[in-house]
């Protein structure tokens, strides 16, 4: 080579700069986009998120529609990616409407579009914003936001934080902290815990919406357990034929206090009854004489009530 008016360049004419790790800058920046993306678009429909919308164990927002697409039988649901690509993004996590929750959020009337739409205006079209009932904040993808199981409310994460409590404050329904799901989370911490959560429900036989998962059965008692409970059972079996005997002697008495009284009455007449027939008297005979020897005569009923004149006493 030469003499034509050619070079061979050297790498270091052609690599400039080396590659460089993102900054902290470029990785938020990139966050960012991607949770505006998650707040205003379907990942399976690839449509614009819009009422009713529905979110799974992990805190992700779906279409009602195209999960119920999804759902239906056959091989591509209409208006949705093809079923492969689906099962790619939901990870099996949803086989039915019981592994998802409906979420309620408080419209702002003001407000005719969400703010995340503001910088996409001419991809999405104008839609309803929505705000956090308590703080009145806009909920989006610069605020934190989490909703209740199994009511499916959603509040900024500071609301919840600041009123503790167990009820829901839109509709008053009781939660535990465990059921308190981030939406869209970006920390990892929170990603492990609510994997974790829906590990404990499957071993219980639940759902991420706390119903019954389908086909589940229930777990039998330990060992232990069902010995303590052995002898509950035992005391309750006495009892039970303990008040059914005397309802029994009751004559069909529904009372268990009236029924015990009215079988004591019954036993201590038939003992009387028995005594009677053993020695052989009559009560009613006897009651007409006393048994006192030295007033005798005047035990008699034919004297009873009258004095004999001491003439005629002998």
């Amino acid at each position: 080579m030469g003499n034509d008016g050619g070079s061979i360049p050297t790498r270091r004419e052609l690599v400039r700069e080396a590659a460089r790790a993102p900054t902290t800058a470029q990785i938020k920046e990139t966050q960012r986009e991607q949770q505006e993306h998650s707040w205003t678009t379907c990942p399976l429909s690839h449509k614009a998120l819009a009422r009713p919308v529905v979110s799974d164990s992990v805190g992700n927002l779906y279409n009602k529609d195209a999960v119920l697409q999804f759902l239906l039988p056959g091989d591509d649901g209409e208006g949705i990616s093809s079923k492969s690509d689906c099962e790619e993004v939901l990870c099996g996590r949803v086989k039915g409407l019981r592994d998802v929750v409906e979420l309620h959020f408080e419209i702002d009337t003001e407000l005719s579009e969400h703010p995340s739409d503001r910088a996409n205006a001419h991809r999405h079209k104008r839609r309803e914003g929505w705000i956090c009932p308590i703080t009145a904040k806009a909920l989006g993808p610069s605020v934190k936001s989490v909703y209740l199981v199994p009511c499916g409310h959603v509040f900024a994460e500071e609301a919840i934080q600041q009123l503790k409590g167990d009820k829901c404050l839109q509709c008053n329904e009781s939660y535990t902290e465990d059921n308190i799901i981030p939406i869209l989370p970006t920390k990892e911490a929170d990603k492990e815990r609510l994997m974790a959560r829906g590990a404990k429900l499957a071993e219980q036989g639940l759902t991420h919406s706390l119903k019954k998962a389908p086909g589940s059965k229930k777990r039998k008692k330990h060992p232990t357990e069902s010995s303590t409970d052995a002898p509950r059972a035992t005391a309750t079996a006495t009892t039970s034929a303990s008040v059914s005997k005397s309802n029994g002697a009751g004559n069909g008495i529904k009372n268990s206090a009236t029924a015990s009284l009215t079988a004591r009455v019954l036993n201590e007449e038939n003992e009387k009854n028995k005594k009677r027939k053993t020695t052989g008297r009559n009560e009613n005979i006897d009651s007409l004489f006393t048994k006192d020897k030295k007033d005798g005569a005047k035990a008699d009923f034919m004297t009873r009530g009258f004095s004999i004149p001491a003439s005629a006493r002998r």
